[in-house]
């Protein structure tokens, strides 16, 4: 009781500064589309078992994977069954990851070098995955599906790097696999992509940032407006070449995480935003205040939580910016999986239109846009 309490309070309190609207406003915010997680269920209980400590085998471990064309033509049917009032269909701005690690090459090098490649050559290595960006292209026409960018690999490559270096427990066994632990022995999470200890790693992530940011734009044939760093940690320096890129949108959780570096010379470790607020780089940052995430909080009742979360934005007259990991849509690993959460996608979205028959669905560049031509921000 307390605790939900807290919660309501933490969740009025995120919404009170920022931009305002009249509008009713939806954006579902999905991250971690085009990069490898665990490869098939065989691998997943070998590795679970053997090093429990080193992966997250409750939630994206046990089910996360590459979306194949089953996952997504079965999300892109449920979307397609409801618009706005507007015609518009509800849109999954899918965040996505547009490089994996090469394993052969890697391995080649002695573990010396890094080697990526790009999410869709991985998609060719999977059998059930051959047409997986036919569907991707599918959706996008469609209109339920809006890649933004999310960076170059959803791993430290520098620890994981250096980890196969010196051959840790796991650590090899995993690659061997044909995938990468969540964690290190010490604990250290390696999928904080652009976490970093020293000046000469940042500049890693700052160039593993522009050649991922070049690969989406090659892809999709358009600039990404919007960003989400990776576990929700980076630096005013990434800002900085985000901006150079031409990102003018930062999507973020509740709170900003600061690099190990950062807070190690004496920052602090989470800075606060709210949503239309405005960097010195005039980025506008675009923070979460919603959730619908039945696979990482399968005991909450994920719909009527997640309708909670929306009267109460939008009572504070803002957007319902609502974050939705991909983990919850994937079958391929437990079928379950993804047909517990598209029935409950479609009933949270019935009652969405139902109740809010002014609702407008956009995607996160979308709202960007919205924001940064009104001049009251």
């Amino acid at each position: 009781m307390i605790n939900n309490f807290k919660h309501i309070i933490g969740n009025n309190l995120i919404n009170i500064r920022g931009w305002k609207t009249n509008r009713k406003i939806i954006v579902i915010e999905s991250d971690d589309w085009g990069a490898i997680r665990m490869p098939n269920l065989d691998t997943r209980n070998k590795l679970t078992s053997t090093y429990p400590a080193l992966y997250n085998s409750e939630t994206y471990d046990k089910v996360d994977n590459l979306a194949n064309t089953d996952d997504l033509t079965a999300l892109f049917d449920v979307l397609v069954k409801f618009k706005d009032f507007k015609g518009n269909h509800p849109v999954i701005t899918a965040n996505t990851i547009v490089a994996n690690p090469d394993f052969e090459k890697i391995k080649s090098s002695g573990f010396t070098e890094y080697h990526y490649e790009i999410f869709t050559e991985t998609f060719s290595k999977y059998t059930t995955h051959n047409r997986t960006f036919d569907v991707w292209k599918q959706g996008i026409d469609k209109g339920v599906f809006k890649p933004q960018f999310h960076g170059r690999e959803h791993l430290n490559v520098q620890l994981w790097l250096n980890a196969l270096k010196e051959n840790s427990q796991g650590i090899r066994n995993s690659f061997e696999m044909g995938t990468w632990n969540a964690k290190l022995n010490n604990g250290e999470r390696l999928d904080v992509a652009l976490n970093y200890n020293n000046e000469q790693q940042l500049q890693f992530v700052l160039n593993s940032i522009r050649e991922g940011y070049q690969i989406f734009k090659e892809i999709f044939g358009y600039k990404s407006k919007s960003f989400i760093a990776p576990s929700y940690t980076w630096c005013d320096s990434i800002e900085k070449e985000l901006s150079h890129l031409g990102v003018k949108y930062i999507q973020g959780g509740f709170v900003q995480i600061a690099p190990k570096y950062l807070i190690e010379k004496g920052s602090k470790r989470i800075r606060r935003h709210y949503n239309g607020e405005v960097n010195k780089l005039g980025q506008i940052y675009l923070m979460r205040n919603a959730h619908f995430e039945p696979s990482l909080y399968p005991n909450l009742d994920s719909v009527n939580r997640c309708l909670d979360y929306i009267k109460r934005v939008f009572w504070w007259n803002k957007p319902a910016i609502i974050s939705s990991h991909r983990l919850n849509y994937i079958g391929n690993i437990e079928p379950e999986n993804r047909k517990n959460t598209l029935e409950k996608l479609e009933n949270l979205l019935s009652k969405i239109v139902e109740k809010y028959p002014d609702v407008e669905f956009m995607s996160s560049d979308q709202l960007g846009d919205l924001i940064s031509v009104d001049k009251s921000i």
